[in-house]
């Protein structure tokens, strides 16, 4: 029996990072294909450079959603795992064939609590949701048993949350932004005050705001209030001095090496942290609940405020969270052996029909999301302004 071939397609930076992660996990000697979808969200040169580092993915292609649809037609892969944002999956999941079809991979990149039902109404085609810990596990499958849905739940470990090699300096805390919250520019202008005071209380430190995007690239989340340019701002009316702090991007592996102290409002560079061993601060100052994206948090010992921030006070999270989130033992991961069981029943012809739940109550919600991979990013911001001047009138 041939060893079974895996076409990945991610479609933007946080996606590629966990699609190369997840590849790299797969068993030794299966065939692996890594690409990236084109869409407004498509990762930059450097993103990319970036959610590869340390994975042993090469530089992957970049296709049109109908170049993927294609590919599959023509190579027919025994897997493709659509690492993508849900509307990105929901089009691919209806653009390739029904007929012998491969099994269907999909899932998210970081923490996942609480389930939502809208992520697994994007994906109710794909045969296998994977996501990281046993809560999500819970949470997704009550959600797919209540839709009606023949995918499977599997875990993993995130993939990045690999152990960093010891550091013979650790002289910097790393701020890690995350483009959905807090939303207010009053908040995050707070948080990067709080920063500044550390930077002044503790000038034996660097302290790092890790953008996941510079001002001018894309990224999975429209960030509307960068942290660079508030602090700009903040800078030029004589509230902070510019170089009190340092905005980088680049790997979170390479940063987290040398840090500290690392702190956030919701991110899942929170865990990696953890992994690597630097205590840290996740910000309640802004409310712990779904809407921040940091309920799962909770009884970790890790949330803190502002004001410990400024005084450079960092926690260790509880072992006991860490082992019912997201720091399970690796022998009990079932993604793999759901995707063996799923091969078996491809090349059995037992696979179901995929499941396209509808999703958009707006009539133009598909064709919208469609459109947004068949243009170049330039074309379809062209054609979305128009769309919204004709809506005015």
């Amino acid at each position: 029996m041939t060893a079974p071939r895996v076409l990945a397609v991610a479609d933007s930076d946080s996606y590629l990072k966990w699609t190369a992660g997840l590849l790299d996990h797969i068993p030794a000697g299966w065939s692996r294909t890594l690409a990236v979808v084109r869409s407004p969200i498509a990762p930059s040169a450097e993103q990319i450079r970036s959610a590869l580092n340390g994975t042993a993915a090469g530089t992957p292609d970049v296709l049109t959603a109908r170049g993927v649809a294609h590919r599959v037609r023509r190579e027919r892969p025994d897997v493709v795992v659509l690492g993508c944002t849900g509307p990105v999956v929901k089009v691919l999941s209806r653009m390739l064939p029904a007929a012998g079809r491969p099994v269907l991979v999909s899932g998210l990149p970081g923490i996942s609590v609480p389930a939502s039902e809208r992520a697994w109404v994007f994906r109710s085609a794909v045969d296998l949701f994977v996501v990281h810990s046993r809560r999500e596990v819970a949470e997704f499958t009550e959600i797919a048993a209540r839709l009606g849905l023949p995918g499977r739940v599997g875990f993993t470990r995130l993939p990045f949350l690999e152990p960093a090699p010891p550091a013979e300096v650790r002289d910097r805390v790393v701020f890690a932004t995350q483009a959905k919250v807090p939303a207010a520019p009053a908040d995050r202008e707070r948080i990067l005050l709080a920063l500044a005071g550390l930077a002044e209380l503790r000038p034996d430190l660097r302290v790092v705001v890790k953008l996941r995007a510079l001002a001018d690239e894309q990224q999975t989340h429209r960030e509307d209030h960068h942290y660079q340019v508030l602090w700009r701002r903040m800078a030029q009316a004589g509230r902070v001095r510019e170089d009190a702090l340092h905005f980088d991007a680049g790997p979170m592996r390479e940063h987290l090496a040398r840090a500290a102290g690392f702190v956030t409002v919701s991110s899942t560079a929170a865990l990696e942290a953890i992994a690597a061993g630097v205590p840290l601060l996740v910000l309640s100052d802004f409310g712990v609940n779904a809407e921040m994206i940091n309920l799962v948090f909770e009884d970790s010992g890790c949330l803190g405020t502002l004001a410990e921030l400024t005084e450079g006070t960092f926690k260790t999270p509880d072992p006991g969270w860490c082992a019912a989130n997201y720091f399970h033992d690796p022998a009990d991961e079932t993604w793999l052996s759901h995707l063996a069981e799923l091969l078996e029943d491809a090349r059995a012809s037992r696979l179901p029909e995929p499941v396209h739940l509808p999703v958009w109550t707006h009539p133009l919600g598909e064709p919208r999301a469609r459109l947004r991979l068949e243009l170049s990013p330039a074309a379809f911001r062209r054609v979305d302004v128009l769309r919204r001047v004709l809506r005015r009138h």
